[in-house]
């Protein structure tokens, strides 16, 4: 593992670990549910706008550091 992360590094790429609930789960499943139901076409558009402007952060040609 430790070689493997530091081929990883040298590579500039870095390990990210994420917890996410479980879509198994009935519980995450109503929690999902119950939350698209509250969501309004506002909400969306304000969400698709800053999605369109953080993934000009990662278009080719950018090479800023964050």
């Amino acid at each position: 593992m430790r070689a493997m992360r530091q081929r990883r590094r040298e590579q500039g790429l870095r390990e990210l670990r994420l917890v996410v609930p479980d879509p198994r789960l009935r519980s995450v499943r109503r929690r999902l549910a119950a939350q698209v139901a509250r969501l309004t076409r506002d909400s969306e558009d304000d969400a698709l706008t800053w999605i369109e402007a953080v993934s000009e952060l990662d278009s080719p040609g950018n090479d800023e550091t964050r």
